[in-house]
């Protein structure tokens, strides 16, 4: 029979074996990280306006740009709640190819009604989370090599099922609501922009209020202490993995009807490094157990007002190649990481 410890706490008998990890009850929005990104946020906004004459502030550049970060905001949210239990997720954008193709196929091949169509799209996103959530808990494999494969995988099967040829929806006759959704606005605001902010205060109530958002973070902090204090961690990984799919389906849908095509060679190639920038500009730990909401919407505003910036000054004239956006996207990462490493190496002797 184990005994089990108990200690005075204002009176109070407490034990061990009876505590649940509490994690950090973070803000949604107004940490230090999340401030500092904020007003780089807006500097960059003031200088790019600068740089590209006014283009930048112009209603149908913003309008543009606001629609992009709706589609990528949504699925880098799913990203970051995988990267805050110490995770990781790369086949995100081979997903927007598979899921892309197969919502083609459901809706002008197979000529299934859009909901359904709708609903099989996300159930095959939720599946195949599912899968990865097996893969890394019960077999035990690295998230890295397991999204790896889908990454290869899924584009794979993709390319497979359409004999490496284009798909798209045509004239969206029958389904004109989906494509609203995507090139549609409400009350001037581009639907997709709605659709992340609604997915942003959900997941932000899921993640900084709910019991398994605490648990999130405890399991990014420290899986073996979680699992001790009773947390099914596995279960709490495996739904991390489930609802960046998922949230991967609903960005893959909107990217499907906004550019009513899908080429499954490209479709969503290396989006998910996007995602991960987003993530980690926003304060989101590689580590685990770190970030919030509004930091992975801030990084991503960011990362979409750096591509606007380099599309904007090169259209103005300037000898700027395309490829400067990925340099871009690389420095961010490294020095997102950097700056990670740096605080933690300040807390740690801090602590000392």
């Amino acid at each position: 029979m184990i005994k089990q410890e108990t200690s005075q706490n204002g009176g109070k008998e407490t034990s061990p074996l009876s505590t649940r990890p509490e994690g950090p009850r973070l803000p949604v929005f107004g940490a230090g990280k999340e401030l500092g990104i904020f007003i780089l946020l807006v500097v960059l906004c003031i200088f790019v306006s600068v740089m590209s004459d006014g283009s930048f502030l112009r209603a149908s550049n913003l309008q543009n740009t606001s629609r992009v970060i709706g589609i990528y905001g949504i699925f880098s949210i799913g990203l970051g709640i995988v990267i805050i239990t110490g995770g990781i997720d790369l086949s995100v954008g081979s997903l927007f190819a598979l899921l892309g193709v197969l919502l083609s196929l459901m809706l002008t091949v197979w000529h299934l009604p859009w909901p359904v169509a709708i609903l099989a799209t996300l159930g095959c996103g939720g599946l195949i989370g599912l899968f990865h959530g097996f893969l890394i808990t019960r077999v035990n494999l690295q998230p890295f090599i397991v999204t790896l494969c889908g990454l290869l995988a899924y584009r794979g099967l993709a390319r497979t099922i359409t004999n490496d040829n284009t798909v798209g929806f045509g004239t969206a006759g029958g389904f004109e609501q989906l494509q609203v959704l995507a090139t549609g606005s409400v009350l001037g605001i581009p639907t997709p922009f709605v659709l992340m902010v609604v997915v942003a205060v959900i997941m932000g109530i899921v993640l900084h209020k709910s019991v398994y958002g605490r648990y999130l973070y405890a399991v990014g902090r420290n899986e073996e202490a979680a699992r001790y204090s009773g947390v099914n961690t596995k279960r709490v990984i495996a739904g991390a993995y489930v609802i960046s799919a998922v949230l991967a389906a609903v960005s893959a849908i909107l990217l499907g009807f906004y550019t009513n095509s899908i080429s499954p060679s490209s479709q969503g190639q290396s989006y998910e490094l996007y995602g991960i920038a987003a993530a980690v500009l926003g304060g989101c730990s590689l580590r685990g157990g770190e970030g919030s909401i509004a930091g992975i919407l801030i990084g991503t505003v960011l990362i979409q007002v750096l591509h606007n910036m380099v599309n904007l000054v090169r259209i103005n004239g300037n000898n700027i190649p395309t490829s400067s956006e990925a340099i871009v996207v690389g420095a961010v990462i490294l020095a997102g990481v950097g700056i990670d490493e740096l605080l933690r190496r300040r807390k740690t002797s801090r602590v000392k």
